[in-house]
């Protein structure tokens, strides 16, 4: 058995194979060939902090992650999320690796929303908005930029210390102009949005969106946080990574189910069902297109694949003594 750090994680599947990695994770899940247990949530509330255990099998292993997230780390100088991903091969049942996985979680969710903005994005999209200046939001523009000819992107935060922080890190590892602005003057531009927050109100008002805008809402994963106006949702083509999960977990579209605003039927696609060519994705520029995403184990399953798989050819690691 080998453990791979979160250098190892990012050495042995870089973002551009991580969204190919991802194509294959929601084919999987929308093809009913996974197997994906709705995830368990523990709920830490004198802590301010939650854990998640989400298991899944497919393509002959078995994942299970363990992700922490805990409100009051940022304040303190920590990471707000801690996660271990543990590996199996399923045919005996053996171990084979445990992965860092703050880094594989902020890599497969950034890969997604590349791989949304891929099939659903205006494919002359050039100027993109991140909401939070945290680890998502470096990988969401990461992602983005591989996928769209991106030239200049705006991060917005509260903390403007950190959005410059985050500014001055992407600049220079994009090569791109990477600016701290208010919500109206990223939107004002923006073709592509990310918002990655923990926000329990919308990061924006719908009346700043673009025509033709393109939305990937990933910080919403519990059913009392919203990042997305409710008019927007309304409005939006919906695409989701999962249809039970979100409506069960996305406070984005459960807020306006439970005022009657839509219906679950409102729901346009899963995410693997755009990929597999059993529903279309953007049919006009002007469209609102909306990838709303809770995490799924099959993401995290199958990108741990790929990284031991490449870890294996690369011979990174640190190998653990037999059990």
């Amino acid at each position: 058995m080998v453990f791979l750090s979160a250098a190892d994680v990012k050495q042995a599947l870089p973002m551009r194979e991580a969204i190919e990695a991802m194509e294959e994770a929601f084919v999987e899940l929308s093809c009913g060939r996974a197997v994906v247990p709705k995830r368990m949530h523990l709920a830490i509330p004198e802590l301010a902090s939650t854990a998640l255990l989400m298991p899944a099998y497919a393509q002959g292993y078995v994942g299970l992650k363990l992700v922490t997230l805990c409100q009051e780390n940022p304040a303190k100088g920590l990471p707000l999320i801690h996660a271990l991903v543990v590996l199996v091969e399923a045919g005996e049942g053996r171990p084979v690796a445990v992965l860092e996985g703050s880094s594989l979680t902020a890599l497969r969710t950034g890969a997604a929303s590349g791989l949304a903005t891929r099939l659903l994005a205006r494919p002359e999209a050039e100027v993109a908005a991140i909401f939070g200046a945290g680890v998502q939001g470096r990988t969401q523009l990461e992602a983005v930029c591989i996928v769209r000819p991106i030239w200049k992107a705006y991060v917005v935060d509260p903390d403007r210390e950190k959005a410059r922080t985050f500014a001055a890190e992407m600049t220079e590892r994009l090569s791109i102009p990477v600016r701290v602005a208010s919500p109206g003057e990223a939107l004002a531009e923006a073709d592509v949005v990310c918002t990655a927050t923990t926000s329990t109100t919308p990061a924006f008002s719908d009346r700043q969106l673009k025509e033709g805008v393109h939305i990937n809402a990933i910080g919403s994963y519990k059913p009392h946080m919203q990042e997305i106006p409710e008019e927007t949702v309304c409005r939006a083509k919906v695409v989701v990574d999962q249809r039970e999960a979100c409506l069960a977990e996305a406070g984005d579209l459960i807020v306006p189910l439970k005022r009657g605003l839509i219906e679950p039927g409102d729901i346009h696609a899963e995410l693997g069902e755009i990929v597999a060519g059993v529903k279309e994705g953007r049919t006009s520029p002007e469209e609102i297109t909306l990838f709303k995403s809770v995490g799924n184990a099959i993401q995290d399953l199958v990108a741990a694949v790929k990284v031991f798989q490449a870890a294996q050819r690369q011979r990174l690691g640190t190998n653990i003594p037999p059990m």
